[in-house]
């Protein structure tokens, strides 16, 4: 028993002087994660963003860790890694508010590139191919094997705490089982993962007996999962020619998930196909991407259909990126006489840092300049520009009031505020400038939308019109007598509100069988939904903007009485089968204590 011990802890320190930065970068990320949870909502953009940059130094540095042991040079690797990560804290908005879709998508690919660094960054050298496999796999069954340790850890320490906490009455904050959770999930795994990879990279890339469970998952779950793919794909590409219509968009999506699944089923076997008793692998790696070929062409017929139509938005560049990569992937294995699974991981990588990084052809300059002119091309069309600026007293349709305001709230959340701004009267510029700056988004769509004050809310661009019911608030004023406070929610923006150490949240799913609830300290609540749904029912047999008196609705709610007022609140329905949907743009709270 003390020898198992006493072994089990060398590894650890092993562990622990092996890989110092990655535990660092780990440990930080749980700290970071836990000062979220316990820190003020309006100040915790700074934990965020050190959090988001030290989630990201957890595989950048293993991958660092991994290419100074084939060529050495760790310290300046390390600093390099470091230099990078506050480079990209620095490029992060310090605001919470800030964190527009660009962010998410900037995240999102850096973390995708710092994994695919793993993946290659020992093997720029020729002549690694099996190593090269051997490593991946050993990776990618370390990575399964720390998941599933990670979870019975973290859910058998989760389940002492609980039992000691009933057993002795000790009476545990929620805190403990939340901050127990960061520190095993992020940390724990972290160790657990760099356990597994023993010394790294000598161990990782040594040659092994191909696991018979890798054969076995390829051959019965892989493959058939790619027959049922291909037999879906070909049949609707099939009726496309029949119909001769265009591609549903969401089709790109399943040609991609057919693709990925056969290239990692390519990759798992790969070791295989060189093998005389593995005729299946020869079969399926020369056939696979010919099974391609007409579904790439599929793939772009669906991506450009949405491109002419709508524009670009950075989902729909990196769909046609994929598209592109995948060609190229297509391209390369079926036309190279020597090829190698190397160039799938790598040129994966330099597709995503173009994305990035490419000047004027990146993602978010390509989106940018795309919608500017879908904008410019609506506005020109519905002849809504009079002296270079938009004419708002001109009568539209609801879709296209609707389309205006969603182009604009796009380019506002990526700050093109002079070109929006060209677009305004002076006045407008500068409540424009003030909401972008603020980061209320929701605020930029909610006054282009009001600013119209002339428009047909019967759409007809769908196969049934729409029955839809706007009740006005004819008071613009709020009136603040009896009540104490006033707080307000947005529709894009629901972040609990803080009063006095209480905090009131906001919850609703609108339906015409729905609710409207408010929370008090996630323990109390009030239902304001059926107030609302007799507020419509009351108006039933009207469509169009209607003014009345008051849109307002009261109750208590533990040691406070509280009103909502809303200035306008929206009843949608589109057929007789569909559920109607209501929404607001925004909602007042007055408050008092009882």
């Amino acid at each position: 028993m003390k020898t198992k011990f006493r072994e089990t802890l060398n590894r650890a320190n092993e562990v622990i002087f092996r890989y110092p930065m990655i535990l660092v970068m780990a440990l930080s990320a749980s700290a970071g994660a836990i000062c979220i949870a316990e820190t003020e909502r309006s100040e915790i953009t700074a934990y965020i963003k050190f959090t988001i940059c030290c989630c990201l130094g957890i595989s950048l540095m293993f991958a660092l860790k991994m290419l100074s042991q084939r060529i050495g040079k760790e310290l300046l690797l390390h600093i390099s890694g470091i230099v990078f990560l506050s480079g990209f804290y620095l490029i992060l908005p310090d605001k919470k508010s800030g964190f527009t879709e660009i962010y998410i998508y900037t995240i999102a690919v850096t973390a995708l590139l710092s994994h695919l660094l793993v993946s290659f960054a020992p093997f720029l050298e020729k002549d690694r191919e099996l190593r090269f496999w051997q490593y991946n796999k050993n990776l990618f069954i370390n990575t399964f094997l720390t998941a599933v340790f990670t979870g019975v850890l973290t859910g058998g320490v989760e389940l002492a705490i609980l039992a000691v906490d009933q057993l002795f009455d000790l009476s545990f904050h929620s805190r403990v089982y939340r901050d127990t959770f960061f520190v095993l999930a992020i940390l724990g795994s972290s160790f657990i993962f760099l356990l597994f990879n023993d010394k790294g990279l000598n161990n990782l890339e040594q040659d092994g007996k191909y696991p018979v469970i890798l054969k076995f998952f390829t051959q019965f779950v892989l493959i058939p999962l790619l027959l049922i793919y291909a037999a879906i794909l070909y049949l609707y590409s099939f009726k496309i020619l029949i119909h001769w219509e265009l591609p549903r968009g969401w089709v790109s999506y399943l040609v991609l998930a057919y693709s990925t699944v056969g290239i990692l089923a390519l990759l798992l076997v790969y070791p295989l196909k060189e093998e005389n008793a593995r005729s299946w692998v020869k079969i399926f790696s020369k056939a696979f991407y010919y099974t391609i070929v007409p579904l790439i062409v599929l793939l772009f017929t669906a991506v450009f259909t949405r491109i002419l139509e709508y524009g670009y938005t950075e989902p729909r560049y990196f769909v046609l990126l994929l598209a592109l990569w995948l060609l190229s992937i297509v391209v390369y294995s079926i036309f190279s006489r020597k090829s190698t699974i190397k160039f799938i991981p790598i040129s994966l990588f330099l597709f995503g840092a173009f994305a990035l990084i490419f000047p004027y052809l990146n993602a978010f300059s390509v989106a940018n300049r795309s919608q500017k002119k879908q904008l410019m091309s609506i506005l020109k069309q519905n002849q809504l520009i009079s002296a270079g600026t938009i004419n708002f007293s001109k009568k539209v349709n609801d879709t296209i009031r609707n389309e205006i305001a969603d182009k604009f709230v796009f380019l506002a959340e990526r700050k093109q505020v002079d070109f929006l701004s060209k677009l305004l009267n002076e006045k407008d510029r500068t409540e424009l400038a003030n909401q972008i700056s603020a980061g209320e988004f929701y605020t930029v769509r909610y006054d282009i939308q009001n600013k119209f004050s002339d428009v047909n809310v019967t759409v007809k661009n769908r196969p049934y019109e729409t029955n839809r019911l706007v009740l006005v608030r004819e008071k613009q004023a709020v009136e603040l007598v009896n009540y104490q406070y006033l707080i307000s929610f947005y529709r894009y923006s629901r972040d609990p509100q803080t009063l006095n150490e209480d905090e009131f949240e906001l919850k609703d799913q609108l339906t015409d069988k729905s609710s409207l609830k408010l929370i008090l300290n996630s323990e109390q609540e009030v239902d304001f939904g059926p107030q609302i749904i007799r507020l419509f029912e009351e108006n039933k047999n009207k469509t169009g903007n209607v003014k009345i008196p008051e849109i307002a609705m009261e109750s208590d709610l533990g040691k406070y009485h509280v009103k909502l007022i809303f200035n306008e609140i929206t009843r949608e329905k589109y057929s007789e089968q569909d559920a109607a949907s209501i929404y607001y743009e925004n909602v007042y709270i007055l408050i008092r204590l009882k």
